[in-house]
């Protein structure tokens, strides 16, 4: 399948994946919700590993054959699902607390830290464009917040919003690691996606139990089938997302900024799902950071 098509069905995903993500920890307690979503991600891929230890040679598909690995290999994965899981929880704890069509947007904004992360870590130099980009994606996050006062929500001094913050800051370094693991390192994206998935249940499980044990909150757990669903809508955005830049002849500059119109879905999502407000505004915040990242990636 195309590269192009399958970064449009990584979108789709995703934008599913935020409003089923917000229904299940909606006045619930995160820790428990996090893992059981991730745990239902893991029990995806674990036929399919088992069947591939066993017996590769008659395994059906190339597509989901997870490939052994050396002990280094299987390090790099862990050290994924830890900032991965680090993300996650900010970013599960931000959702529950904002408005869905606010709290997506600002993860949408990740292109903006890979780019910053970039000129201060690895002395890289933006173009003039790609400083237009990050000035326009700037102005739709500052006119942002003027919306978000609104609904109550101050910018500046919002935990739930510095947390999200934290998550998309953690989600870009993600992005630069995940190049580093199927492009420099040539690894299979089944493969990574298997094992990162399994990893995060062992990084996640102590997280769930310190909750059982009180010692992180005192929300009370309520289950809902859109928890499990949460994990599996998430496993499909990513699958998708590994294969189309596995491609040799995929554009990552292009890839970035198809993934992130996840956030338009989201968006629309919350005003039909969850009754938000401020519907106009909040477009035109969204579609302020949209250009800015269409400029801030194709002048890559």
């Amino acid at each position: 399948m195309n590269w192009v098509v399958l970064s449009i069905l990584s979108a789709l995903f995703l934008g599913v994946y935020d409003l089923i993500k917000k229904a299940g920890v909606r006045e619930n307690a995160v820790p428990p919700v996090l893992f059981f979503s991730v745990l239902a991600g893991a029990l995806v891929w674990l036929p399919f590993l088992c069947w591939s230890m066993v017996s590769p040679d008659s395994f059906p598909s190339a597509l989901f054959l997870v490939k052994p690995m050396t002990w280094k290999e299987h390090g790099l994965i862990l050290a994924k699902s830890t900032l991965v899981s680090a993300s996650w929880v900010f970013n599960y704890f931000a959702v529950k607390h904002l408005p869905v069509s606010v709290a997506s947007p600002i993860r949408a904004t990740a292109p903006l830290w890979t780019i910053m992360i970039a000129v201060s870590l690895f002395g890289e130099r933006p173009v003039v464009m790609q400083w237009l980009g990050i000035a326009i994606i700037l102005c739709g996050f500052y006119a942002f917040s003027f919306v978000g006062k609104l609904e109550g929500i101050h910018f500046h001094r919002d935990r739930w919003v510095g947390f999200m913050m934290i998550a998309t800051l953690l989600g870009a370094l993600s992005a630069l690691y995940d190049k580093y693991l199927l492009q420099t390192r040539a690894m299979e994206a089944a493969t990574v996606q298997c094992w990162f998935s399994i990893y995060l249940t062992a990084v996640l499980g102590p997280f769930c139990a310190l909750w059982r044990m009180g010692k992180i909150g005192k929300s009370t757990f309520h289950w809902r089938w859109s928890i499990p669903m949460t994990g599996i809508t998430l496993l499909a955005a990513d699958f998708f997302y590994f294969v189309a830049i596995s491609q040799q002849d995929a554009l990552i500059s292009v890839v970035s900024p198809l993934r992130r119109c996840a956030v338009l879905i989201t968006f629309f999502g919350g005003i039909i799902a969850y009754r938000e407000k401020n519907m106009r505004p909040k477009l035109i915040c969204i579609l302020i950071i949209l250009m800015g990242i269409f400029v801030l990636k194709w002048s890559s």
